[in-house]
């Protein structure tokens, strides 16, 4: 096999005419790069250099071998600027999930973010379960989960970053006898009809029975839906209650009035699970630092 060091010698005696005058720019002993010389050539099985009074000229197989090292040489430092590259955080891969709600108000800012400062990163994003974006993180496939947390949720691989607490609103109808009161105590729902906005069971709707427990009473779902625009829709038709996160509110409906809850006041913690091995990435901590920023105007 051909040694790739040696070519490159092969390369500089080639260029510079001379044994000793490639020695010389490469800081070698004559004697060394002669060395190097007659073994690359046993390697190759075929005479490379010949003698030209007091230089010499390549053979066709050292033209040869002397055009491959260059090529070799510009693949080589090609690999190393990209390796470059790579250890400071300038490109590869950074692969984020996130869930709805996040994902319209936290996500867009920092991911524009990234790709003004990273620009050679490839991203991927998707939206997903808090849970199954848990687990894509345990698998070692996803960088950053952006996550409702659930206290009883445990994650070896994974530093847990604190992103913002989001609060829960009453919807109403605008009609509704409770809809003049600045504040709503949580009891004060117990006997409404509710609409459900979760979907499936998951973090967000446990907020909500826990502090629904709290209050002393199980609260009773006539509607279900899947998303937060829809439920609003509902409400505003009469059909019952619904409580909101404050930041799955987005454009509230007009025929709904918004009212805080105290007693207690239902609140869902938002972090982002970022895997052990991507903590140290200049692209991850940018990402985590927008996010931090953009969390108190989205909530």
């Amino acid at each position: 096999m051909l040694d790739t060091r040696r070519m490159q010698v092969l390369r500089a005696v080639i260029s510079s005419g001379s044994i000793t005058a490639a020695a010389r720019n490469l800081g070698y002993t004559p004697s060394a790069i002669s060395q190097q010389l007659a073994t690359l050539e046993r390697e190759a099985g075929v005479e490379l250099l010949e003698r030209v009074g007091r230089g010499v000229r390549p053979t066709a197989a050292g033209a040869l071998l002397s055009e491959h090292a260059e090529v070799l040489s510009g693949q080589l430092s090609k690999a190393e600027s990209e390796l470059a590259d790579l250890k400071a955080g300038r490109t590869g891969r950074l692969a984020v999930r996130y869930f709805a709600t996040a994902g319209a108000a936290l996500v867009p800012p920092a991911i524009a973010a990234i790709g003004r400062e990273f620009p050679g990163i490839q991203l991927d994003l998707k939206l997903r379960e808090p849970l199954d974006s848990i687990r894509e993180v345990e698998a070692g496939e996803v960088d950053v989960a952006i996550v409702v947390w659930r206290g009883e949720w445990r994650i070896k691989t994974a530093e847990l970053v604190h992103l913002l607490d989001d609060p829960y609103r009453a919807t109403l109808p605008r009609t509704h006898p409770l809809a003049h009161k600045r504040v709503l105590d949580l009891s004060d729902l117990r006997d409404e009809p509710w609409v459900g906005n979760e979907g499936t069971p998951g973090p967000c709707r446990d907020v909500l029975l826990a502090a629904c427990g709290a209050a002393g009473f199980v609260p009773n779902f006539v509607v279900d839906c899947e998303d937060y625009q829809t439920a609003q829709g509902f409400v505003a038709a009469g059909l019952g209650i619904s409580l909101v996160p404050a930041l799955g509110l987005g454009s509230p409906h007009p025929g709904v009035a918004i009212k805080r809850i105290r007693r207690p006041e239902p609140i869902r913690s938002i972090h982002a699970a970022v895997a052990t091995r991507a903590k140290g990435r200049p692209a991850v901590r940018h990402l985590l630092d927008t996010l931090r920023a953009a969390a108190p105007a989205a909530a």
